[in-house]
């Protein structure tokens, strides 16, 4: 794929600049950019394959993963080097402020990327060969990276190292004239066949790895190592154990052969077992490469266990594995909540009750927004902000001076409901006018049935009365009683006639409010 895109660029080269061309060049640098990308992660497996080779038998494959190491130092501090020039020669010719800023911006959206003229000054320099320019030390560099790369691999295999990235040529201009490797790449190149170029050799050195590291993994005996992974683990069914229930959890040795025993023993109530203390151990039997660990809840808290595992390897020598865990033991419980009231009132403070079985050290819940506390045993949630419709409350427990998570609940945000507004201990139908007088208050009372203990007070309203004549009279009150302008056409009132409170505000704990609708009465 390499070698196709070479040969797009080679002839792209020997066109002139057109737009057409140009996004020519876009479409190849963005292929071989896909191409880098795909390369490093085929890389990635390549050396974590070899690292499992490695863990197994760091005697034998050592030698070879120092050298596939070494492999990928060259390589990494040659991409870099290639990464540098190539965001030096954008930020100067773009006259961008720095390269991190060239970094940052894609090729198709660089403004001069088809200018020649920088870049030309940059690669080849004031010389007719441009041995005095970048290109000649990244032609010195790519030769000196070949060489220290195919002298990795034993010489018989060399031949197999497709490192690219042919300086020698020949080379020869539009015209036939021969040129050096240089001139050909980079004399009157435009910026975006500069940059595709870079790309390109990144390619190369990739792939020069890729080859490196697969033929020095080959050459570790596949005869002597026929896994793919090698580790301890343990496999509880369940971390939380109710008392009276056995925690139960398997132990398996992977990629070993499955008609091999292992040697297992364990220890309660540490995170760790030292080979001294392997004999001490309680010994489980193992089954086909795995044993079952079984342990009483017999008593509350947090339990802990450590232990190693002795199997016999492939190559006969005796590999020892640590693991350790730590599980849960707590008493039964329920809970049960009415998902559908999972509420907590904006601008007050809403206890909430928080539990965590097993008899954790503490309990340290957070909320997504707003604050909670503890007061007491009870915990109190406040400051919920208004405009937002949920909070989630998250609860850490600490068992043995470790962090648990213990889970979340979400809870709906609410407003407080509006307070029910009464004169004389009512708000609609007829009253007496002795019993209005005797209590000139307008108060506000929560709804029955709502649950907090809230104050709200009345601190304006505007008194409306219907006159025989049919005029209304009107006065704006300031705080909750009636004034004495009120009071005398309460007194004169005659029978039947009807008053109103309007506009009233309040001023309750979370902060103050208008009050919709009115508080309409008829004077007996």
């Amino acid at each position: 794929m390499i070698g196709m895109m070479y040969l797009v660029l080679t002839a792209l080269l020997a066109l002139n600049v057109s737009k057409q061309i140009l996004d020519a060049f876009l479409v190849v640098n963005e292929s071989m950019e896909t191409t880098n990308e795909n390369f490093s992660k085929k890389l990635d497996n390549s050396f974590a394959k070899f690292k499992i080779q490695y863990q197994l038998n760091q005697k034998k494959v050592g030698p070879y993963w120092d050298k596939a190491q070494e492999a990928h130092k060259l390589a990494d501090q040659f991409t870099k080097y290639v990464d540098s020039i190539k965001y030096h020669v954008i930020q100067i010719t773009d006259r961008l402020p720095s390269m991190n800023d060239a970094r940052k911006i894609p090729l198709g959206e660089v403004k001069r990327k088809d200018s020649y003229d920088m870049p030309t000054t940059y690669f080849i320099g004031s010389s007719n060969d441009g041995s005095k320019g970048e290109a000649r030390i990244l032609k010195e560099k790519i030769e000196d990276f070949k060489i220290k790369m195919t002298n990795l691999v034993d010489p018989k295999y060399r031949n197999s190292v497709k490192t690219g990235m042919d300086t020698k040529g020949p080379y020869f201009d539009y015209d036939g004239n021969k040129q050096n490797w240089e001139m050909h790449n980079f004399y009157h190149t435009i910026l975006a066949a500069d940059v595709t170029i870079l790309n390109k050799i990144k390619a190369e050195i990739y792939n020069t790895e890729f080859d490196v590291t697969n033929i020095l993994y080959t050459a570790i005996s596949a005869e002597d190592f026929k896994y793919d992974k090698i580790d301890a683990r343990v496999i509880p069914k369940s971390n939380y154990v109710f008392m009276g229930d056995d925690y139960q959890a398997e132990i398996v040795v992977a990629a070993f052969d499955t008609k091999a025993v292992p040697n297992v023993r364990y220890v309660l109530n540490t995170d760790t077992m030292t080979p001294g203390n392997f004999v001490n151990g309680t010994q489980l039997e193992g089954v086909n490469g795995v044993v079952t660990l079984k342990l009483p809840g017999s008593s509350e808290g947090l339990k802990k266990f450590a232990g190693i595992i002795k199997i016999v390897s492939p190559m006969g020598d005796t590999m020892k594995f640590h693991f350790h865990d730590e599980y849960i033991v707590a008493k039964p419980g329920i809970t049960i909540s009415p998902t559908s009231m999972n509420v907590f009132y904006v601008g007050v403070d809403n206890p909430v009750d928080i539990s965590v079985p097993g008899g954790p050290e503490k309990i340290n819940p957070t909320i997504s927004v707003g604050n909670i506390r503890q007061e007491g045993k009870a915990w109190i949630v406040s400051g919920l902000p208004k405009g937002v419709r949920v909070a989630t409350i998250s609860v850490n427990a600490v068992f043995a001076g470790k962090n648990k998570p213990m889970g979340s609940s979400v809870f709906r945000l609410k407003l407080v409901p509006d307070p029910i507004l009464k004169i004389a201990g009512t708000n609609t139908g007829v009253i007496s006018k002795n019993l209005l007088l005797a209590s000139p208050y307008i108060v506000a009372e929560m709804p029955v049935g709502f649950d907090f203990n809230l104050k709200f007070k009345v601190t304006s309203f505007k008194f409306v009365a219907a006159e025989a004549s049919g005029e209304i009279t009107e006065f704006k009150v300031q705080g909750n009683a009636l004034n004495t302008d009120i009071i005398k056409i309460v007194k004169n009132a005659r029978r039947n006639q009807r008053i109103w409170f309007e506009e009233i505000k309040v001023l309750g704990p979370d902060g103050p409010r208008d009050i919709q609708g009115s508080l309409g009465l008829r004077i007996n």
